[in-house]
This record gives structure tokens, C-alpha cells and sequence, in this order.
């Protein structure tokens, strides 16, 4: 099942290194429900290390991914988004967590590397308190991660082009 919200705030950005300095890009909007595509595109990101993807989905979650090489990472911030949004399904899947049934959750639960960014100086605890944080839309997060870890400017530049 696809959900569509005319007014949701849907998108995916990649961020890389080059040349010493963080880049982003706007990914296409559709990969916001695929994620092997979104792996795919990660990887054919040039980078001088490691790539990272970081997705919005409407009001709803965000996923964060980090791909080196052939290991990817990824951090899903609400499991209870599975039972309606296919990339979250996905990401349970990959990460080969059952999704839960409504009743066994009452309360937003992160799945996946909560250290995803560890070593970029954004730990466990902080991680989830801010994907745990209700009053965060996920964009606003996604934001306040980017600015963590150092490539705020080219993060809000990637989303200005991606909302138009």
C-alpha cells in the first residue's frame, strides 16, 4: 500500500565528501519508497568515503543510511511507520525485524544503527533522543543531524531544491 499526502514533505538527499568539504544532492523524490533503489544510488555517489542518505517521509520518519563500500547502515526512526509506508516495510525487511503488530507498541521505537554517525560525533543517546523527540517533524531531525555533524549549509541547500 502507497500513502500520498499532497502537502507531505517527501525527500531523499545524498551527502558525500569531495575534496575535503561535504556535498549534498537532491535524490529523486521516488526513491523515497524504494529502498534497494536508494542503495543503488548511494553507491554510485563518487565519494572519498563513506556516503550518507538521509530520507523524509511526509510528517511520519526518516531513514538514515551510510554506505562504504559494500557495508550498508541504516537507522529507521519509527518502526510503527511500517504499517503504512512502504520504505519503512523495506527497511524492516532489510534489517530483518518483523514488523510489530499495533497493539505490542505504544510508543515510537527507533530500528536499526543507532551509532550510524558515532564516529562523525553524533552518538547512540543523542540519536535517538532526537529521533524519539515528537515535537521534531521529521525534516526539522533530519536538520538538526545535518548540523551535528557538519554539512548543515549543503543539507539545506539539497532540501530547498528538493521542495522547490
Amino acid at each position: 500500500m502507497t500513502m500520498t499526502d499532497e502537502d507531505a514533505l517527501d525527500f531523499a538527499i545524498v551527502v558525500y565528501r569531495e575534496d575535503d568539504r561535504w556535498e549534498a544532492e537532491m535524490l529523486p523524490v521516488g526513491l523515497t519508497s524504494d529502498l534497494h533503489g536508494l542503495i543503488h544510488a548511494l553507491r554510485q555517489t563518487p565519494s572519498m568515503g563513506t556516503t550518507i542518505g538521509l530520507v523524509a517521509v511526509g510528517d511520519d520518519f526518516f531513514v538514515a543510511l551510510r554506505v562504504f563500500g559494500e557495508r550498508v547502515t541504516v537507522f529507521l526512526s519509527d518502526i510503527t511507520a511500517s504499517w503504512d509506508w512502504p520504505l519503512a516495510q523495506q527497511v524492516l525487511d532489510y534489517l530483518d525485524v518483523p514488523i510489530p503488530e499495533e497493539e505490542e507498541l505504544d510508543s515510537v521505537l527507533p530500528a536499526g544503527d543507532l551509532s550510524i554517525f558515532a564516529d562523525l560525533g553524533l552518538d547512540e543517546m543523542e540519536l535517538g533522543a532526537l529521533s524519539g523527540d515528537l515535537d521534531l517533524l521529521p525534516d526539522e531531525v533530519l536538520s538538526s543531524i545535518a548540523a551535528r555533524l557538519g554539512f548543515s549549509q549543503p543539507f539545506e541547500r539539497a532540501v530547498d531544491a528538493a521542495i522547490g
